[in-house]
């Protein structure tokens, strides 16, 4: 048997015994589950980057969200059904170390904490830009760093605290955006606006005054900078990262092999009906040329119409959200060097766990280093949110590629009988990893065409053979370690 055969057997067989040695406790219900999965992709992609992906593709934003969506989907059934048949903590990296190979564990570990950390420098660059909008002169280093204590200190309490501060968040943003839908709605019905702006109408969607429903056509060019719809494919699929959270839960849900694939069927419709319902609406309210990213486009829709108290309400949403999406990677990050730890691809400190069932150690280290973001936005705020949201989208391809060639291994792993026995199964396996793989691979492309994406591209290499390297260096280690005390 190979290394891998081992260690997959190993957990297969006794996945509860594995997750309580390591410390954690399974204490997350089906409703934290399902609120982890919707609030951990429901943040700044849409609350604030929306404004952009708008400006560069007009009404056809809409087509954009449904094409990522399909494929983000396929991606968590994919990750759904090996952690329905195994559900271990640090899903990502477990499932491919041990389907795959230990250096593809590392690099699958690594490379999500990475992605973790840089969207948490991502929600802390621009939790400051929302309550600058109550108070112009609150520096956003300082309100980075009073969300970076707040939310480590909620992860440390317990899982269960992580659990209920996650469900609030999450319920916030959901109704939220329901009201947001509803009250929209009769804002469009009922011809709510002010003097000298347009009347609110479906129509502006395909209004051919302002372009039509594709007014930059697939891909164009203008004044040197390139707009349309697959250049908006770009922005769209950060949106996206966070759903794959639910894996991540895995190890510390109460009933998994339940749990895990409600949470993932469900959250598929709910994230079509909130990202293409809202921005529908939105540009219906506020037609999409005027959408400036001054503020977010959801806070917009009410200032626009002279409805003050709204926008006031959405921009507290907008903070609860980006609170949200930064607890969830605090979570995750800790988690996943946890996982990393036993595994043997960290520092063994890291997989300690306190006895209230939290990686401690992990959850701490990882907070340091995102106290970087707090010097980076101080230092560079216009730099903060656009760089900081390329690299952790080409983090997130890799992670997303990586889960898709993991789950053609895995089944290649258990054979054709054990497969017939799984009871959440991808959907149109293998054609869908490949169309997958091959839609990730040109979101990378259209990143070449964009300034502000282009350094990801250069990044996004340059990263993984850092990883490769370590990984090598690792292993060179241990060899020499197990060879002198041979001798």
């Amino acid at each position: 048997m190979s290394h891998e055969e081992n260690v997959t057997h190993d957990v297969i067989e006794n996945t509860e015994a594995a997750t309580e040695t390591a410390g954690l406790h399974r204490r997350l219900k089906n409703r934290h589950i399902q609120m982890i999965a919707l609030g951990g992709c429901i943040g700044t992609g849409l609350f604030y980057g929306s404004a952009e992906a708008i400006s560069m593709a007009g009404p056809a934003i809409l087509i954009a969200y449904l094409l990522g969506g399909i494929a983000i989907f396929f991606v968590m059934r994919a990750v759904g059904e090996m952690s329905v048949r195994t559900p271990v903590a640090g899903a990502f990296t477990y499932h491919a170390y041990a389907n795959w190979s230990d250096r593809a564990g590392f690099v699958s570990g690594w490379n999500y904490w990475f992605n973790y950390i840089l969207v948490s420098m991502v929600e802390l660059a621009v939790v400051g830009l929302y309550l600058n909008y109550w108070l112009p002169d609150f520096p956003a280093w300082a309100t980075a760093t009073i969300c970076l204590v707040l939310i480590t200190a909620v992860n440390l309490i317990g899982v269960r605290s992580f659990g209920e501060f996650e469900f609030w968040f999450a319920m916030i943003k959901v109704l939220a955006i329901v009201a947001m839908i509803v009250v929209g709605l009769i804002i469009v019905f009922a011809s709510i606006h002010n003097p000298g702006t347009p009347v609110p109408s479906f129509y502006h969607l395909i209004d051919p005054a302002t372009g039509g429903f594709l007014p930059f056509g697939i891909m164009s060019q203008i004044d040197g900078a390139w707009v349309g719809l697959v250049m908006a494919m770009v922005v769209v699929m950060f949106s996206f990262g966070g759903v794959e959270l639910i894996a991540i839960t895995a190890g510390e849900a109460d009933n998994p092999t339940r749990t895990i694939p409600k949470a993932i069927n469900q959250i598929a419709w709910r994230i079509l009906l909130f990202f293409i319902g809202t921005l529908t609406i939105i540009m219906a309210v506020v037609p999409w040329q005027s959408i400036n990213g001054k503020m977010s486009p959801f806070v917009q829709i009410f200032d626009y119409v002279g409805f003050k108290a709204g926008a006031a309400l959405l921009n507290f949403v907008c903070i609860t959200a980006v609170l949200s999406v930064y607890n969830s990677a605090v979570y995750s990050n800790g988690r996943m060097l946890h996982s990393l730890a036993h595994q043997g691809n960290a520092p063994r400190f890291l997989g300690k766990v306190a006895r209230n069932g939290v990686p401690i150690p992990g959850i701490l280290a990882s907070a340091g280093i995102t106290v970087i973001a707090v010097i980076v936005v101080f230092l560079w705020p216009d730099f903060a949110f656009n760089y900081l949201m390329s690299v952790a989208l080409i983090s997130g391809i890799i992670n997303w590629i990586m889960v898709m060639v993991t789950e053609l291994k895995f089944r290649s792993r258990i054979g054709p009988d054990e497969v017939s026995k799984l009871s959440f199964k991808l959907p149109f396996q293998p054609l869908s990893n490949y169309l997958v793989i091959a839609f990730l691979a040109f979101v990378v492309v259209m990143m070449c065409f964009s300034p502000g994406y282009r350094i990801a591209v250069i990044i996004g290499p340059i990263w993984l053979a850092v990883l490769l390297v370590a990984y090598q260096v690792k292993k060179t280690g241990q060899t020499a370690i197990q060879t002198t005390h041979s001798q």
